[in-house]
């Protein structure tokens, strides 16, 4: 409970300061996607709950609906080149749901997940919860991989490296050339200890990018990728829970992988992904939010921290900024913006005291209030 999340506490702050009269509170804390679910999807929830689907309700196979299965195996294979078969395609509670599934499928106690730092909060959460050890590993000061630092943390316990990209916090794209150097070096750990080292990608912010080529993903470059995703941000769909696990087909062994992570989804719980959400996304998957909405609340907050002397490197993707916090101390920092009834994240929350993390998925006007306090502060 003492490590919980920085992202929260600055939320359940802001909730308390918006209720103490003394005026407006920029609100930069939590990634809450502010956008609506575009047209599409809100025409077909309306359909769906008007009772023309019989059954929609009911169990199905825990993995999901055939038809969505299908469906959502059509769209990676058309977006990476590599056919995955529908009974590759596991619908989750959400990527966090996907996480904890394939962990619980793939660790034994005391096994070893290398995460990337700056790294989303909940990840050592998630691999401590099915024995597993998260091992923090820093990365370039451009937030690439540092892939000899990752090399030094490799050993007989390693089963996988977590990957985000676009990455939260900092809304880096990992280069295709970053993730095929990671992929031959973990061919050749694997082959030196006998057993799979997996890579998985987590791309909640995969179609939330602003520039050419598009995130490349690790499914395409590794064999032993399993990638989880989520309809959260490009659909806007956080609160209903709703994602999906790829194990690649070349993976060796992929069908008791798969197996495993079914049997682990519902020994979690979860039982299965949200039956009318299954349905929903079925016919949305070629559909996103207003990405050039996002776009440009980023220029505008670039543009003018750039010009206050703020550091940073600008993000690709995601709705996220990432400074360096002035001072080197992060956590005074938030705490001098919090008096300024500005609230951002401490990048000790995500694995890098000295920055912190600005959210910037919010709605008109938040920006321009809190730029004065900004430039104040630094």
């Amino acid at each position: 409970m003492t490590r919980s999340s920085w992202i929260r506490k600055m939320f359940e702050e802001g909730i308390r300061m918006k209720a103490d009269g003394k005026g407006p509170v920029w609100d930069f804390s939590l990634g809450s996607p502010i956008l609506e679910p575009p047209a599409k999807v809100v025409d077909r929830l309306k359909h769906l709950a008007g009772g023309s689907v019989p059954g929609i309700h009911r169990y199905m196979p825990n993995p999901g609906y055939d038809s969505t299965r299908k469906a959502v195996a059509d769209f990676i294979s058309s977006e990476t080149g590599i056919k995955i078969p529908s009974g590759n395609v596991i619908m989750t509670v959400g990527a966090a749901g996907g996480l904890n599934s394939v962990f619980k499928a793939i660790l034994d106690p005391g096994d070893e997940v290398i995460i990337l730092e700056p790294f989303f909060g909940e990840y050592p959460f998630y691999i401590d919860n099915h024995g597993g050890v998260a091992v923090p590993v820093r990365s370039k000061e451009d937030f690439q991989i540092d892939l000899e630092a990752v090399e030094a943390l490799i050993n007989s316990r390693t089963r996988a490296v977590l990957v985000n990209s676009p990455n939260n916090p900092s809304g880096v794209i990992y280069s295709r050339q970053s993730l095929e150097n990671l992929a031959v070096l973990l061919r050749s750990k694997g082959r030196e200890s006998g057993s799979e080292i997996y890579i998985i990608s987590d791309e909640a912010y995969r179609k939330i990018i602003y520039r050419k080529p598009d995130c490349p993903g690790s499914l395409a470059v590794y064999e032993n990728t399993i990638m989880v995703t989520s309809h959260s941000k490009d659909l806007g769909l956080a609160g209903e829970r709703i994602g999906w696990v790829a194990v690649n087909p070349s993976t060796p062994d992929a069908g008791r992988l798969i197996d495993a992570i079914v049997f682990s989804l519902r020994a979690l719980g979860y039982v299965n992904a949200p039956s009318i959400f299954q349905k929903t996304i079925e016919e949305c998957l070629d559909v996103s939010v207003d990405i050039g909405w996002y776009k440009k609340r980023r220029d505008l907050l670039c543009e003018a921290l750039a010009d206050f002397g703020y550091e940073f490197i600008k993000p690709d993707g995601a709705f996220y900024l990432f400074p360096k916090a002035p001072g080197g101390d992060d956590l005074e920092f938030c705490r001098v913006m919090a008096s300024r009834r500005v609230l951002v994240v401490p990048g000790r929350g995500f694995g890098m005291p000295g920055y912190f993390r600005i959210a910037y998925c919010v709605g008109d006007g938040i920006i321009e209030g809190a730029l004065p306090e900004f430039k104040a502060a630094i």
